[in-house]
């Protein structure tokens, strides 16, 4: 595999984390089995692309911005889908994470 299908590998796995996270938000606790079963099939995919992206990459950079993009987007999702708290100083948590993964992905 080349290193430009595993950092896409490594993008898709992030993006599958922000809808594993958010499906697990509607779960509530597990008690809602329709969005339970979508909470464990998004797991069972980001851990098989995030394996496989770790074939190539690696394993601190990438689970470094696995992690950041899961983050940020999560936080996105939440404000959007939840109406949570946006604050200038989350925002800027938030540019500061991004900015550590495109430093990442650069270095």
């Amino acid at each position: 595999m080349s290193p430009s299908v595993a950092w896409l590998m490594l993008v898709v796995a992030g993006a599958l984390d922000v809808g594993w996270a958010i499906s697990m938000k509607y779960a509530e606790g597990y008690t809602r089995i329709g969005w339970s079963l979508a909470s464990l099939v998004l797991l069972a995919a980001f851990v098989f692309l995030l394996g496989r992206a770790l074939k190539v990459l690696e394993v601190g950079v990438a689970y470094s911005v696995w992690t950041g993009i899961g983050a940020a987007g999560t936080f996105v999702m939440g404000v959007v889908l939840f109406g949570e708290a946006l604050s200038a100083m989350k925002v800027a948590g938030i540019v500061l994470v991004l900015m550590g993964i495109a430093a990442l992905k650069l270095a």
